[in-house]
């Protein structure tokens, strides 16, 4: 459905496509940005990543508890 969009937005005009198609614009503009970003990692998950250590550390020290 993107693809179309981007196909068809410079004769058609994006507001009228969303209108028609059951896709609402943000959702459009958000697999926009993910297509630009390519790193798969949400910001959750690279903050959870670089914690780990430190909470196995500490879950270490306090003897796995």
């Amino acid at each position: 459905m993107t693809a179309f969009i981007e196909e068809h937005r410079e004769a058609i005009g994006f507001e009228p496509i969303c209108r028609h198609l059951p896709i609402a614009s943000s959702t459009f503009y958000d697999h926009m940005a993910r297509r630009a970003n390519r790193d798969p990692m949400s910001d959750r998950s690279k903050r959870d990543t670089a914690l780990k250590p430190e909470i196995e550390r500490a879950w270490e020290q306090n003897y796995k508890v």
